[in-house]
């Protein structure tokens, strides 16, 4: 099992990245509240990592934080919760967000993450609740904030946050209207992600 990477961040297309460590470049998959804490490209960083190994293939998640990974290994435990729905709610929601989400047993807000119909949010509300008491005394994680990217064509950034968008389940459609809704320029295409995301949910 591969626990932990340190190295060069050599690639950074949402909602993929590969991680340059001592010439070799691991590619993995991060959610989106990862990927807004990530440095410039060429800069060090830390994952921790967990590794699915399928019959076709062998996939690598990162996270920035160590209980990130832990909510990812709870969600994956779950029936019928897959690593794609997995990261698509670790997009969507803040671990402190979705913690708060399952004490109050909010379905409505679980329905707009793309791959969760009313009866799955029932269900993974009711799942959770027992799993997520020793997190309500773990404090919360700081308000991420990101800067955008000087010099990054607009045009560039909306194509990567509508192939990112599109990757954690969302409709083209989806995608678009959510992208084209955010009316401020310059803005990198990861805070274009997390404006979308926010504005979805």
């Amino acid at each position: 099992m591969i626990g932990r990477l340190r190295g060069n961040l050599a690639e950074k297309q949402p909602p993929h990245l590969i991680l340059d460590v001592n010439g070799v470049g691991y590619e993995l998959e991060v959610p989106m509240t990862t990927l807004y804490r990530l440095p410039s490209v060429g800069e060090p960083v830390t994952l921790h990592t967990h590794l699915v190994v399928r019959e076709d293939a062998q996939l690598l998640y990162g996270f920035f934080e160590k209980r990130d990974r832990e909510l990812f290994r709870e969600l994956i435990r779950l029936n019928g919760v897959g690593p794609k729905l997995a990261l698509a709610l670790m997009s969507g929601l803040e671990v402190d967000e979705l913690v708060r989400c399952v004490q109050a047993q909010d379905t409505s807000t679980l329905v707009k993450i793309p791959g969760v119909g009313k009866k799955t949010a029932e269900r993974l509300l009711v799942e959770l609740k027992d799993r997520f008491k020793a997190w309500e005394s773990m404090p919360a994680i700081a308000t991420l904030v990101v800067e955008p990217r000087l010099g990054v064509a607009v045009s560039s950034a909306e194509n990567d946050a509508l192939s990112a968008l599109i990757a954690l389940g969302f409709k083209p459609q989806e995608a678009s209207r959510a992208v084209s809704a955010i009316k401020e320029e310059g803005l990198s295409s990861e805070e274009m992600i997390r404006r979308a995301l926010k504005g979805m949910v």
